[in-house]
């Protein structure tokens, strides 16, 4: 019991570290090693699977070595480089720490998977606890934090897992007969939980993207409102420790036999469908059966069965190419989901095809018999993780007020700003150098482009939230390639009648929308305001979204003073630029031309605007200098019509 205690400890520790060097790695692809998307998406691909290809070799080493000296080095290089990214180095230092933190990692899990039957405590725990704690820590990991506290609980963390992983430990299967108690062992590995290693990429992938994802809950519950525009949600954390205690409830305990079995399948294929449909108001239901479902579909892969006659070098190394193979599903299936937004094929599928490997893997599992004594308990372990789960919603700071001003105003202060998902120009997690340029530039209102709120290849992060908090301004969303991908627009005064609509994609692989709503500044004062990131076609100005884009602008306002900005991707003297002119619009950055805007560290492009209607006054026109973003942000202040 005591071994089975510290070896389920230990992985679930590890899993934690785990996943986040893969929070930090995931989002290098993007900006370090794909340089703000100037690196053909194959490429990209190919680096990102190359690291997982190379993982299946470990099986043969731990083979030939033993896998207590390897699963030992690996751990200390995992250790090394979790605690080194707490300094987020940024850049290529930061690409390449990661990587190496997440092949050790790999190779790690390879090695304890030679020695350890049951995993499934250990893999839910460490996923579990993962979740409960990206939630506390308001989706923004300690990696990113930095700071005396940030380093000091990293390296508890680190020193813990190290001293665990040197306790001398004994292997889970013993020589004996090629056969297990029950018969022969299967290919998978039979008696020894080769199908629950199988399942832990699979698993990691489906709880970071829906089942366990704090940032995909909070959307979920910005959604409520149920007009198809998101906005800034009270408890919006609220659903997590439930998605947590459903999870650890259906993993650590029985399933039921018979047709009862399926529920768990079921279950899971259901949350991933809902959340394949792409719409918002289904994220909270795909979230908590997703939850249920993954947590069932991992007991039933535990194995209880005495391993004692199982032939332990053949169960090792099927175990250890188990847990590669699964792993190597994780980063197929996250590579096929979101490279579909570069490269413009459909991606709904993807959820869906891996959640049925896992059910298919859970239900072709042999049923468990009469049950060892297991490494943790149940009641206890689903308790305290979801207490700590818990702590999420109790701390998370609430959005203000609606309104902060005093109207009606004299002027109005617009920013316009493409975020890049929160990435600097170094690859590091901004948010407090994106929160300091908006906040100098004192706006009443901020139009943002590329925002991210929930996607496993970012790290998993609410950044429209957290912007939102540190700026105290409250948010509405819109949609464009999903519905945790697109525009927002924050608003120090009260926001009416907001609207969201799509714009054709024409040829360009990501969705874009135009979010329209009206500033009520007080005594019957009223300005609409659009926001748009437009995606234009390979080698083409946008044309058609940006006439699609001020028609809806002109209707929408509907002769009350218009704001439309936002990244255009098009030039002054362009066709799609000359469409706003077309629709009696004004570029309002006019006096400071040329403005180049992109890219952040060397503007060469102006490609961010901002445009009104002809009875607001624009001055002092500026894009004020930053590396938060790869874009600058656009800031100009309107005067308003005299009433």
């Amino acid at each position: 019991m005591r071994y089975r205690q510290l070896t389920t400890g230990t992985l679930a520790l590890g899993v934690l570290l785990l996943i986040d060097v893969l929070r930090v790695w995931l989002p290098g692809i993007i900006t370090i090693f794909g340089q703000a998307a100037s690196t053909p998406a194959e490429l990209m691909g190919a680096f990102a699977l190359g690291w997982f290809v190379l993982a299946l070799g470990a099986p043969a080493v731990v083979r030939r070595v033993g896998a207590r000296p390897v699963t030992v080095v690996a751990a200390v290089a995992l250790a090394v480089a979790r605690l080194t990214l707490t300094a987020a180095p940024g850049g290529r230092t930061q690409l390449w720490l990661a990587t190496a933190g997440l092949l050790a990692g790999l190779v790690w899990l390879v090695g304890v998977a030679a020695d350890t039957d049951r995993p499934v405590p250990g893999l839910a725990l460490g996923f579990a606890v993962n979740a409960a704690l990206h939630a506390v820590l308001d989706t923004v990991d300690l990696v990113w934090r930095g700071g005396w506290l940030a380093w000091l609980l990293s390296a508890v963390a680190v020193a813990v897992f190290l001293l665990s992983t040197a306790q001398p430990g004994q292997p889970a299967t013993r020589a004996g007969t090629a056969d297990g108690p029950d018969g022969p062992a299967d290919a998978l590995g039979g008696p020894g939980g080769g199908r629950a290693w199988l399942l832990a990429g699979p698993a990691l992938l489906l709880a970071g993207m829906v089942a366990l994802s704090p940032a995909l809950a909070r959307t979920g519950m910005s959604y409520l409102a149920g007009d198809g525009v998101a906005r800034s949600p009270l408890f919006g954390l609220a659903p997590v420790p439930v998605a947590v205690a459903g999870f650890l409830g259906a993993a650590l305990t029985r399933q039921p036999g018979g047709w009862g079995r399926a529920y768990g399948p079921v279950a899971l294929l259901a949350g991933a469908v809902l959340f394949a449909l792409d719409s918002g108001d289904l994220l909270l239901p795909a979230i908590l059966l997703a939850a249920v479902g993954l947590g069932a579909c991992l007991a039933l892969t535990d194995d209880t069965s005495d391993p004692g006659t199982d032939a332990a070098n053949a169960s090792a190394s099927r175990r250890g190419y188990a847990v590669a193979a699964g792993m190597l599903v994780l980063a197929l299936g996250a590579v096929g989901y979101y490279s579909a937004y570069d490269l413009g094929y459909p991606n709904a599928a993807v959820p869906v095809v891996v959640a049925a490997l896992v059910a298919a893997v859970a239900l072709t599992a042999r049923p468990a018999g009469d049950r060892l004594p297991g490494p943790v308990a149940p009641l206890r372990a689903t308790a305290a993780v979801t207490a700590l789960a818990l702590l999420a919603p109790v701390l998370a700071d609430e959005v203000p007020v609606a309104s902060n001003r005093d109207g009606p105003p004299q002027r109005l202060t617009v920013v316009a700003y493409n975020i890049r998902m929160g990435f600097g120009l170094d690859g590091r997690f901004d948010l407090t150098g994106l929160a300091e340029v908006v906040d100098r530039q004192r706006p009443d209102v901020v139009l943002l482009s590329e925002v991210d709120r929930a996607w496993l290849l970012n790290g998993g992060h609410d950044t429209l939230d957290l912007l939102s908090d540190r700026l105290g301004m409250p948010y509405v969303f819109g949609p464009a390639a999903d519905p945790v991908w697109g525009d927002a627009v924050l608003s120090r005064w009260p926001v009416r009648d907001p609207r969201s609509r799509p714009l054709a994609a024409v040829g360009a692989p990501t969705g874009a929308q135009a979010l329209a709503v009206t500033l009520d500044l007080g005594d019957g004062v009223h300005t609409a305001v659009v926001s748009t990131h437009l995606q234009p076609p390979p080698g083409r100005d946008p044309v058609g979204q940006a006439r699609a884009v001020a028609d809806f602008a002109i209707r929408y306002a509907a002769g009350r003073p218009l704001v439309v900005a936002g990244d255009l991707n098009t030039e002054p003297g362009d066709e799609a630029f000359a469409e706003f002119a077309k629709a009696g619009l004004v570029d309002a950055l006019a006096a400071a031309r040329p403005l180049a805007t992109s890219p952040a560290d060397d503007p060469r492009q102006q490609i961010d605007h901002i445009f009104v209607s002809p009875g607001l006054i624009p001055a002092d026109p500026v894009a004020p200098r930053s590396t938060a973003s790869d874009h600058l942000p656009v800031a100009v202040t309107l005067t308003l019509p005299p009433r």
